[in-house]
């Protein structure tokens, strides 16, 4: 089983059980936005991760398989996303990315903000205009070594 097909048997387990990401994430015992995108063909997972996610949503050994392999990142169907959700982010990027990088340059120097030793949080966060999306990057700072 390829990556992307254990991902799509991921969600179709999903809606057919009708499962949270939450309940998923505690039987995994690891952060929601790292299980999701672990799920979703992001990262690898150990033989216990993909076994227990395995587990709640009622897969087989050739998903649990295909969950531990190493996957090719960042790969999207499209240069640009057109799902809208994603687009915002992307959206975002466009607008603020330039805005990014000087503050980073200006506080750390020449360098990057690091997407492997990254943490992602997510919460929900009501508030009296209605509720709010609330997420926080976590990476760690890289110079630029010019040897």
């Amino acid at each position: 089983m390829t990556r992307p097909e254990a991902t799509q048997a991921v969600l179709d387990a999903k809606t057919a059980r009708g499962v949270t990401w939450a309940e998923v994430a505690e039987r995994v015992g690891r952060p929601r936005p790292w299980v999701v995108a672990a799920l979703t063909g992001q990262h690898p997972m150990s033989a216990e991760e993909a076994g227990a996610a395995a587990e709640a949503l009622g897969l087989d050994e050739g998903v649990i398989a295909a969950l531990q392999t190493i996957p090719v990142r960042g790969a999207l169907d499209t240069t640009v996303p057109v799902d809208p959700t994603m687009y915002r982010f992307y959206e975002v990027l466009q607008v603020y990315g330039p805005t990014f990088k000087e503050l980073i340059n200006e506080d750390f120097g020449d360098g990057i903000m690091s997407a492997i030793t990254f943490n992602l949080d997510f919460q929900r966060v009501d508030d009296d205009s209605g509720p709010r999306v609330v997420i926080t990057m976590n990476g760690k700072f890289l110079p630029y070594q010019w040897d």
